[in-house]
């Protein structure tokens, strides 16, 4: 069988090949820690499943606007006003299965040969792989650390917008670095974009997700309402990674062609899922808190181990789950750390250049794991990187 080329420009996500070999060794009997998948650790709130079951009993069963559930967008609406300050009509929300979907249609609805798209780089990987598969030209922008933190260059970001910038793609909290950004990083940002045509997509999936201050989105700031792509969900802040589910607030005139791609694509999102969605953005927030607090010592145990392991520096991320170190001063490179700390210390981890050029070498850790397991984690790593020096 012959396969369409562009078949050929897609990606993946590391992660996932990595799951794969680890459960591949802990079949032949070896103790493995998982800190590669982006997932919480937790159970949905018992709230929330309960609220699918009774959905299911009502009989939610069918099918629904492929827009979404009206009574859904409507709590949506409430929400972002309620957290974030931002008025928005139910008329410019879609909600899809899962949050992939909306960054897909919008490329798709954008973007193509002949465009550029900036995305940051080290950053999802579906990012560039979105982008390749719908024949545009992907541009990376590159991040930083300065002072103990992962910072965007904003420097590298006005040498690459041209006049052929279709989007430029953010993420904050981030992934894999946990950056965050600043309301005052965030107007730099805007002043270098207000006088482009280029179309902002600000990827928000780990919002609620965050140790210090509050949550800054470029969707707030003067004039850039009606030309960002808000994308949010439910899998990173309610622990609901297989239930799939997402949304996003679009420019009146994305909406219809979005809601077209969904329905040509998916038709809806499952409308009982729906309504446990609604039951985990009005119901209580108790476990988010929790789940949070958790992963805030998480934080500080994983950095400060790293950070005590010879040729290993690393950043403080600022919200999220993951840590992204140097290893550099190990000797290795990121793909020999990862494959030497899957098959010789039994940690899973993912090479830092699967998020991109500028990912040689680091590696990311996510610390969605018990701190018993993070502990032992970092003494096999430390021990693995002592024999090899």
């Amino acid at each position: 069988m012959r396969l369409a080329g562009r078949m050929h420009s897609l990606g993946t996500e590391t992660a996932f090949e990595v799951l794969a070999r680890a459960k591949a060794l802990e079949a032949q009997g070896k103790s493995i820690i998982h800190l590669q998948i982006g997932e919480p650790d937790f159970d949905t709130p018992k709230h929330i499943s309960e609220a699918a079951k009774q959905a299911l009993d009502d009989g939610f069963t069918h099918y629904g606007p492929s827009a979404g559930q009206a009574d859904l967008r409507e709590v949506i609406a409430n929400h972002m006003k309620s957290t974030r300050g931002i008025d928005v009509d139910t008329s410019r929300i879609v909600v899809t299965p899962g949050a992939k979907p909306i960054l897909f249609y919008t490329i798709m609805a954008l973007a193509q040969r002949g465009d550029e798209v900036i995305y940051t780089d080290p950053g999802f990987p579906i990012y560039r792989s979105m982008i390749e598969f719908c024949g545009a030209t992907p541009v990376p922008l590159t991040f930083n650390v300065v002072n103990d933190r992962f910072v965007m260059d904003l420097d590298d970001l006005a040498t690459k917008i041209s006049d052929r910038t279709k989007m430029v793609i953010l993420n904050f909290p981030q992934n894999p670095t946990g950056a965050t950004v600043t309301g005052s990083e965030l107007e730099r940002l805007a002043d270098l974009l207000r006088d482009t045509d280029a179309v902002i997509f600000s990827d928000e999936v780990y919002s609620e997700i965050i140790y210090e201050g509050t949550h800054s989105s470029i969707y707030t700031l003067n004039g850039f309402e009606d030309r960002t792509v808000l994308l949010d969900g439910f899998s990173k802040t309610f622990a609901m990674t297989g239930w799939r589910l997402g949304y996003g607030i679009l420019p009146e005139p994305l909406v219809d062609g979005i809601v077209k791609l969904v329905t040509n694509s998916v038709s809806c999102a499952p409308t009982f899922v729906q309504k446990a969605a609604i039951s985990a953005l009005t119901g209580p927030q108790d476990d988010v808190q929790e789940m949070v607090k958790q992963f805030s010592s998480r934080r500080e145990l994983i950095v400060s181990g790293l950070r005590n392991i010879p040729g290993i520096t690393c950043a403080m991320p600022g919200g999220a789950f993951y840590v992204f170190p140097n290893i550099e001063g190990t000797g290795l490179s990121s793909d020999e750390f990862a494959d030497k700390s899957l098959y010789e210390a039994g940690v899973a981890v993912v090479s830092g250049n699967s998020f991109g050029v500028c990912g040689e070498g680091f590696v990311r850790l996510s610390y969605a794991n018990s701190e018993d397991n993070i502990t032992e984690a970092l003494n096999r790593i430390d021990t693995l990187v002592r024999k090899n020096k």
